[in-house]
């Protein structure tokens, strides 16, 4: 362990039970010069994450003790990991139930070395973020600017007028920029935790916001929509 911390390797644990995926894994990630950690059931997995401390967790849904969901649960207990789920499972309602209990992506087997370092990256970048709270001021990506501090959005140059449910919408998904949120998520934090069904009013108000923050809504680089499951901000 303090050969890992003297070369300042991130930490990456997998919870796999297939040994052919571990085995991909390792040699993607290794390559990529992280440090690997293995565990093939939920308990071992908790265990490890628990002494370990690694920057980002892999995750598959099917594991022979417990089921990942449990796992995720268990886990936002009490830290806040990234957790990237990788699973056969490739239906909508595991993707939103994964997301729902706190995984911050999902990946469906199977998938390739270059979706699984860029989802990696995408993750550690807004864990990063959250933990030096740069996310909390201002954010650019291309011709977009977002101060939140000030409410002022900018759009090559030019000033961007939101509604406030616009606002809010934009607000929380750059708090959580990169990451993937269901409607569910999106509903209960922009107009409340009442409202238990208001997709056409969320469908309503993307479609709004993506005709003010994007160049070609048509085709939009910063929105985007993770069918079935719910949106993420790519900044």
């Amino acid at each position: 362990m303090s050969d890992q911390k003297l070369e300042h390797k991130l930490i990456v644990l997998v919870i796999e039970d297939e040994p052919q995926i571990r085995r991909f894994l390792r040699a993607t990630l290794e390559t990529q010069g992280y440090t690997l950690l293995e565990a093939t059931t939920g308990r071992d997995g908790l265990t490890e994450a628990v002494s370990s401390q690694p920057e980002l967790i892999l995750l598959d849904l099917g594991l022979p003790d417990m089921d990942g969901l449990e796992v995720i649960q268990r886990l936002r207990e009490w830290c806040s990991t990234p957790i990237i789920v990788i699973s056969a499972r490739g239906q909508e309602r595991d993707k939103v139930a994964a997301l729902d209990a706190g995984a911050d992506d999902y990946l469906t087997k199977p998938f390739g070395v270059g979706e699984l370092t860029a989802r990696l990256r995408v993750a550690l970048r807004r864990a990063s973020r959250v933990e030096g709270r740069e996310d909390n001021t201002i954010v650019e990506a291309g011709e977009l600017k977002i101060d939140l501090l000030n409410r002022e959005i900018f759009l090559a140059g030019k000033e961007i007028h939101l509604t406030p449910i616009e606002f809010k919408l934009l607000s929380v998904l750059v708090r959580h920029a990169g990451k993937v949120l269901t409607h569910r998520q999106l509903i209960k934090d922009v107009w409340g935790p009442h409202y238990s069904d208001e997709s056409q009013n969320l469908r309503v108000a993307v479609y709004a916001l993506r005709h003010k923050i994007e160049l070609d809504p048509a085709k939009p680089q910063h929105l985007i929509t993770e069918a079935g499951v719910g949106y993420r901000l790519r900044v």
